[in-house]
């Protein structure tokens, strides 16, 4: 809103006509002496749609994703203005226009919006709605709005009336709200993104159900249970061809689906005893910082090195495709270096700052991660970030890639740091592995282990363990001593180093999770269950 907020105040000091917000061009405005940028760089789609988005309107959140436009009010400090809002493929093209003639209504600040359906009214034209005006299957009327009558068409079919009393009555408004019988994606995932969920599950048999803060709850939507034929309805639309095909061969599919300007969403269809099912986790349109997350110098330390192989590791929905994100951001921000992922699907989608950033897509992009990992050698890059280091021929390429002289970033499914090396030690044949342990003593640079607890509060934060490889643990991993690394992270805290359970306790000590919820994440029990009780800390 600050950003918003700027570019408002430029367009009231200027006294200009239009301020223009489009993907990959400078934001600009224009006046009767013609247009003039207001800054120097160009503005990432992303990043309209992190600005605009909030300010609209709710009803027609609900309606976006079915409509090419939509045009809406914002009263503001600097005055009012009328937004009109046009989706591309790059995101949302956005014009801004102030309005004049300010009048009163029953006391309240009120402009005179542009009037309905006049094609000449600077350029544009408004469409607030009339009392009976047909809506799209979408639209879901606000109690708030000075309407008596909707009229809401139902799938081609017959439109069925409703009429919302001059006191809202919300049983009513519920009515309406289930009319729509034929969900669209879209407005699941425009009511997730609203809800504050991190994941959307669909299940045949039960309504739209999301994960909020770690726990699984209904959709706060107004939809009765989706029957087999609905879900295959819902999800067909949204699937590429490939994995139509692939999901008629294997019963599941991964794949990623962006509404611009909103989010992306990782996707997983897969089939059980009921049909067709599928879950959603979203990934943010707005990129989350490293000084957002609290990350530690220790671990922004390891963005700044010139090779090695450092794994973000935790188990599935801790939270490590958003520290790997923040980390590739801090050095797109840093360095003027190469940088190429290899992810299944996309998630966070990198804009070119300093660095040039290649984003490859397993099964689009690339057969497999092991074969991109391979090309990546030849393709002059500074740091990989390699999304899943999930068989041993990856492990393997991953490792020889950061001893020949690269920055490797990659991600497995382990708990704690030092089990972290026994997992890439023990995927190897028992031949091998003493001289994997060689490998890695030289190459590993740092381990992150992360586990998500919930907030008091609501929300929730992640619990970071960090090992920093020094000379004494490189010799621990070379002699097969791994067992001895927690004992070693505990004497090298001056080096960054942080054993999970001090970071739990940290965590309680702030007042920001309960001691239950700490102890229930925490890997030894019994001595975080002591360290609690020195505390003065009751489970």
């Amino acid at each position: 809103m600050d950003k918003l907020n700027e570019y408002l105040q430029a367009l009231v000091d200027t006294r200009s006509e239009e301020l223009h917000l489009i993907p990959n061009k400078n934001p600009y405005l224009v006046s009767s002496n013609g247009s003039a940028d207001i800054e120097s760089a160009p503005i990432m789609g992303t990043q309209i749609g992190n600005l605009v988005f909030p300010v609209i309107p709710n009803e027609l959140k609900r309606i976006l994703p079915n409509e090419p436009a939509i045009e809406f009010e914002l009263p503001n400090v600097f005055g009012t203005f009328f937004f009109t809002v046009t989706k591309s493929p790059a995101g949302f093209n956005v014009k801004i226009v102030p309005i004049e003639g300010k009048t009163t209504v029953d006391g309240n600040a009120f402009s005179e919006m542009p009037q309905a359906n006049s094609v000449e009214n600077d350029g544009y034209h408004a469409s607030p709605l009339n009392k009976f005006e047909e809506v799209s299957d979408m639209f879901i009327p606000d109690p708030d709005d000075d309407l008596n009558n909707y009229t809401i068409t139902n799938s081609g079919s017959s439109a069925q009336e409703y009429v919302i009393p001059e006191e809202y009555d919300p049983d009513v408004y519920a009515k309406a709200a289930t009319v729509i019988e034929e969900l669209n994606m879209d407005t699941l995932f425009v009511e997730m993104e609203a809800a504050g969920a991190s994941d959307l599950h669909l299940s045949v048999g039960m309504p739209p159900m999301i994960r909020k803060d770690g726990k699984i709850q209904r959709l706060p939507f107004d939809s009765d249970s989706i029957s087999a034929d609905a879900m295959k309805d819902l999800l067909t639309p949204i699937m590429p061809q490939r994995n139509r095909e692939e999901f008629d061969e294997r019963h599941d599919t991964d794949f990623s689906y962006e509404i611009p300007g909103l989010a992306r969403f990782r996707c997983n269809v897969f089939m059980d005893r009921k049909g067709m099912g599928a879950v959603f986790r979203v990934i943010p349109a707005k990129m989350t910082s490293a000084s957002q997350l609290g990350l530690s110098k220790a671990i922004l330390d390891l963005c700044d090195l010139s090779k090695g192989l450092v794994v973000v590791t935790g188990p599935t929905g801790s939270g490590k495709s958003t520290t790997l994100c923040a980390m590739v951001n801090h050095i797109n921000n840093q360095r003027e270096d190469h940088i190429i992922t290899i992810e299944d699907p996309i998630e966070f989608v990198h804009e070119n700052i300093k660095c040039l950033v290649n984003q490859r897509e397993v099964h689009n992009h690339t057969d497999s991660f092991k074969n991109a990992l391979r090309a990546a050698l030849r393709e002059d890059p500074d740091i990989l970030l390699v999304g899943e280091m999930r068989d041993l021929e990856t492990i393997s390429i991953a490792i020889e890639t950061a001893e020949t002289g690269h920055l490797v970033f990659g991600t497995l499914h382990t708990t704690t740091a030092a089990s972290t090396v026994d997992r890439i030690i023990d995927q190897f044949p028992a031949d091998r592995q003493q001289q994997i342990r060689v490998m890695l003593s030289e190459s590993l640079r740092g381990v992150v282990a992360q586990t998500l607890l919930p907030k008091i509060g609501g929300g929730r934060i992640a619990a970071l363990e960090v090992l920093i490889v020094t000379p004494a643990i490189s010799n621990l991993i070379r002699e097969g001593k791994t067992f001895q690394i927690p004992s070693a992270m505990q004497t090298g805290k001056t080096h960054g180093m942080v054993m999970l359970n001090d970071a739990l306790f940290e965590l309680v000590k702030n007042g920001i999770v309960e001691p239950k919820d700490a102890y229930i994440k925490a890997v030894d029990k019994a001595n975080f269950e002591t360290q609690l009780t020195r505390g003065g800390f009751k489970i």
